[in-house]
């Protein structure tokens, strides 16, 4: 996908410090970035904690204002000048209607709007985008969703390394660090994560100081509803009157619930643009790729010129064909389910499953299966070779035949598992892998699962099934290659380890390893659920 931008056209000015005054009295700080030679030009809002200078100045600020918009970048409260405390989140709705109230305001303001950004900056959108009223003409999210809680707390389980990341992150800006913080936290969240202290202790390792964001993700995971009720703005996704656009990654932390922001538009009968490619969150190709689509999407909106706009709206990057594809919806025309079976012998296939003895082994939260790949917060993200992860023996590792053509996979990825396991707290990780003709694994998507007793009803066996939603895909497994299923109970440091013992998730110590035995009969057909779209 080419990534140009046309011919700018003009000289831009800079407002800096315009003071926002909020309701309760706290004033954010903005600066105005202003196309020379325009009157009263449409304008961008983005709002963002990472402060509104250097590298998001320039791509965000001067970049738009050079093509004909005013690009006003407020930072957040709690940082880069903006007052009040950081309670990440938690503002952004008051907040960012507050600074719409006030843009209305503005002499210079001319009444039609849009917003734009990536990851925190996209959650700010959806956080007023159904509230902001008919001036709101376009969006343009990447890497982002309408909600936080189902990415920190994954499929029930916690996702310690991301959650930890942007905890270590958050604590470094403003400080001598500055940009040097982004590149560090990866590190020290690692070596806290592996520390083997209590996760209620990781943050203090890895900032250097207790974050009550960290605490709150810690003590509101059992009962998350209290906590994320007004952080989440997925109910109201399908009231967004204003254009949207949406750049996500296949590697990406937020990409399963971005798609449903997009489906829940589709069911609203609005009609989003979805791109998604070879990208992970920190990126910067997805940046430039996201601020490319943009400006066409503001262009068209905006400014009445749809020129560059696509002619379907759904485009994906298939990988393993490494090709772009055009799509006119998602889940794309003609996808149809296939379920491919776990079967004797560490075998996978679409045949129907067999009579066949339960697959085991024993999961040690003291010696925690570790994660090879997988999307995380910062830091490459792409697929990596998993084979030495597939030689331990919490691993089961189911292989199917060579395939004898391309197969294209894209869409929803989902598992259904039957599990009897000797503790009533456990976690199912459930990855697909791509196999190449000499051997190489790569990780292609994964999902889990985490169990507490009376969370999935077990038969008089003891044996409970287990629904796993995996990420999504878009790939074709070549001809040669074959398809490979991972099942086992941790992907650590990316999800905490589950402990066995039901303990509070910030505090607890003792553990317990878990006996797993992988069922995979005609009774309790265990089996990956994949999205084959016919060539």
């Amino acid at each position: 996908m080419a990534i140009t931008w046309p011919r700018t056209a003009h000289r831009v000015a800079v407002q800096r410090d315009l003071p926002v005054p909020m309701p309760d009295g706290v004033v954010l700080l903005a600066d105005r970035h202003i196309p020379v030679g325009a009157v009263r030009p449409p304008t961008i809002l983005v709002r963002s904690p990472y402060g509104r200078r250097g590298v998001f100045g320039l791509m965000y600020g001067r970049a738009f204002a050079r093509q004909g918009f005013q690009v006003v970048m407020q930072s957040c409260r709690g940082g880069f000048g903006s007052g009040g405390l950081l309670d990440p989140l938690g503002d952004e709705h008051d907040d960012g209607l507050a600074t719409l109230a006030w843009l209305r305001e503005q002499p210079w303001y001319g009444g039609s709007l849009a917003m734009h950004g990536p990851s925190y900056l996209g959650y700010t959108q959806w956080a007023v985008a159904p509230f902001a009223g008919p001036e709101l003409k376009a969006m343009a999210t990447s890497v982002t969703a309408s909600q936080f809680r189902d990415a920190a707390y994954v499929g029930g389980a916690f996702a310690l390394e991301s959650s930890l990341i942007w905890t270590t992150l958050t604590a470094s800006m403003g400080s001598p660090l500055g940009g040097a913080g982004a590149l560090l936290a990866p590190r020290r969240t690692r070596r806290a994560a592996l520390s083997g202290r209590p996760l209620g202790e990781l943050d203090v390792l890895s900032a250097g100081r207790g974050m009550p964001f960290f605490q709150d993700l810690l003590a509101h995971h059992a009962d998350p509803a209290a906590y994320w009720g007004r952080r989440d703005f997925s109910s109201s996704v399908g009231e967004v009157q204003a254009e949207v656009t949406m750049v996500g990654g296949w590697y990406d932390v937020f990409l399963p619930w971005q798609v449903k922001d997009y489906a829940a538009m589709r069911a609203a009968g609005r009609r989003p643009q979805l791109t998604i490619g070879p990208w992970y969150h920190a990126d910067m190709r997805q940046m430039r790729a996201a601020n490319t689509d943009a400006l066409a999407w503001f262009r068209a909106h905006l400014l009445g010129d749809p020129s560059k706009l696509r002619e379907l709206p759904v485009r994906l990057y298939v990988t393993g064909a490494e090709e772009w594809r055009d799509y006119p919806d998602w889940p794309v025309p003609g996808m149809r389910e296939q379920r491919w079976h776990l079967r004797p012998d560490f075998a996978l296939a679409p045949e129907n499953p067999v009579e066949s003895e339960p697959d085991r082994y024993r999961y040690d939260p003291a010696h925690p299966t570790p994660a090879l790949g997988g999307p995380v917060l910062l830091g490459d993200s792409r697929p990596r070779d998993n084979r030495r992860l597939e030689a331990r023996r919490d691993v089961l590792v189911y292989t199917g035949p060579e395939l004898r053509q391309d197969t294209d996979m894209v869409g929803p990825v989902s598992a259904e598992i039957y599990l009897r396991s000797s503790t009533g707290h456990t976690d199912v990780v459930v990855r697909v892998c791509d196999v190449h003709p000499d051997g190489t694994s790569l990780n292609v998507c994964e999902g889990v699962r985490r169990l507490t007793p009376g969370a999935s009803v077990a038969d008089a066996d003891g044996v409970r099934r287990v629904e796993v939603e995996l990420w999504p895909i878009g790939h074709r497994f070549r001809l040669g290659h074959r398809i490979r299923v991972h099942v086992t109970s941790g992907a650590y440091p990316r999800i905490a380890r589950n402990l066995g013992t039901g303990d509070p998730l910030g505090t607890g110590r003792a553990m317990v390893a878990a006996d797993q035995e992988i069922f995979h009969d005609p009774s309790r057909p265990s089996a990956v659920v994949l999205p084959l779209v016919p060539r």
